[in-house]
């Protein structure tokens, strides 16, 4: 079975983390969050934001 990957816009990450464009953006450039270009598009793979997500849950514990 295969499981698809699924690519996230600023935007939704945005809604996801409550943060703001430039926030969001500060992640991708410091690489904290890894993303891609397709066209001009900028995505965010759904398992980068996980990713973040605990390493910020462990850092706080």
């Amino acid at each position: 079975m295969t499981t698809a990957m699924e690519a996230l816009t600023v935007p939704e990450v945005m809604a996801a983390l409550r943060l703001s464009r430039n926030k969001v953006y500060d992640l991708i450039r410091s690489r904290q969050l890894a993303s891609f270009t397709e066209g001009r598009a900028r995505r965010i793979p759904a398992d980068s934001l996980a990713d973040y997500l605990r390493r910020k849950i462990e850092e706080s514990n």
